[in-house]
């Protein structure tokens, strides 16, 4: 049975979430500030976190930080924000997903379903180095390197780029990575893959001098280990 925390201060929202959540099997705790939140999430042995970002006490992103310098636990952001900034700190700093309010629990579900089985799939997997025009991603370490140097990624850069050079020589379309990195049904910029492929674009081919990700068309993405 997996054991979820729901750190949320709306209690209504809260109770109905921990109801349906009960409903489908799981076991639920609930936080009603971020005080408590932090505290349960750094103590307890919780399998996915479901986090507002509007707390009292502490806000969910500082939450977020704090859990994943120790934890890489899944959790989804529950907010009413739904600015693109809002979206794009919590993915970078670790989330897995998020979801706006108010939202249809049917697609709350949902996403938990592929984020518990995303993790549940990883944590299957061997220890995982991948080596690739030069660059070796080490998926246990959360490494990256181009001949032996260092190269510094967020989150979903690094889940991007690991997409893709798993996938070497195979086109993968924006909505297949959507998916694949920013979970089911992600509803947000049109560009999001275009953006990151721009930022690992900085910080690889520009800094090496290196084509690693090529475009095609109309289509998506490809690394061509030629």
């Amino acid at each position: 049975m997996s054991k979820i925390l729901i750190v949320e201060d709306e209690e209504k929202i809260a109770r109905f979430v921990e109801l349906e959540l009960k409903h489908e099997g799981y076991e639920v705790t609930k936080a009603n500030d971020g005080r408590q939140g932090l505290t349960l999430a750094e103590s307890g042995d919780f399998d996915l976190l479901l986090l507002d970002i509007m707390l009292p006490g502490i806000n969910g992103i500082e939450i977020l930080r704090r859990v994943r310098k120790n934890s890489d636990v899944p959790i989804i952001m529950l907010t009413a924000r739904d600015a693109v900034m809002d979206k794009v700190s919590g993915l970078d700093m670790g989330a897995d997903d998020y979801i706006t309010k108010p939202f249809a629990i049917e697609e709350l579900l949902a996403r938990i379903r592929v984020t518990l089985r995303k993790r549940s799939s990883a944590d299957n997997q061997e220890h995982e180095v991948i080596h690739c025009k030069g660059i070796t991603l080490d998926s246990e370490r959360f490494k990256v390197t181009y001949n032996g140097i260092p190269i510094e990624l967020t989150a979903k850069e690094f889940a991007l780029l690991q997409t893709l050079m798993r996938n070497k020589n195979i086109v993968m379309s924006r909505n297949t990575l959507l998916e694949n990195i920013w979970g089911y049904n992600y509803i947000g910029e049109t560009n999001t893959v275009d953006v990151y492929v721009r930022y690992l674009r900085q910080k690889i081919d520009e800094k090496f001098g290196i084509k690693v990700i090529t475009t095609v068309r109309g289509v998506g993405y490809v690394i061509k280990d030629e």
